[in-house]
């Protein structure tokens, strides 16, 4: 099974980021994904989770939903799934959809505009990894679409980082 190819990107996208807004206002970093299933329908959305999480430097939006996406669906069912995210999935994300089977994946800011406007800090030290390049290394395809709306994307981040806490 492999995802519709007519899906209209730019409105989930922006569910995406309507998702990291709320992940920012609700304290924590602001990023967001949503999961689309094979028909369209919005499965789940998942902000942020570093505060909500107790400090968990793992828990970006896209794992969580990940991480849940695989408990509950199967690979071959995910396989027809999109994942939208604000934002580039770092290495780490880009493994967890990869291992959770989901079939395509569209961001919005790219991980070196992500890395650019976050600098050092600590609870974010980006990784400058295309999550393209994460996979190919793997056996089976995920389909990338992105950056996407990335100056919309761009200013969830635009003014958080040099206010965060360091």
């Amino acid at each position: 099974m492999t995802a519709p190819p007519d899906l209209d990107h730019e409105t989930y996208l922006r569910r995406a980021f309507a998702t990291a807004k709320r992940a920012r206002a609700g304290g924590d970093h602001p990023f967001g994904a949503i999961l689309v299933g094979p028909d369209g329908t919005i499965l789940k959305e998942q902000g942020n989770g570093f505060s909500a999480e107790g400090g968990d430097m793992t828990a970006h939006a896209e794992r969580l939903l990940a991480s849940w996406a695989s408990k509950v669906r199967g690979a071959r069912f995910l396989a027809g799934c999109t994942l939208y995210s604000s934002a580039e999935p770092c290495a780490m994300c880009a493994g967890a959809i990869y291992w959770s089977g989901i079939g395509r994946l569209v961001y919005g800011q790219s991980e070196k505009s992500l890395k650019a406007a976050t600098g050092a800090h600590e609870e974010n030290p980006t990784l400058d990894l295309p999550c393209r390049i994460v996979f190919a290394a793997g056996q089976r395809s995920v389909e990338v679409i992105g950056p996407l709306l990335e100056d919309e994307s761009a200013a969830l981040q635009s003014d958080f980082w040099a206010s965060a806490k360091k």
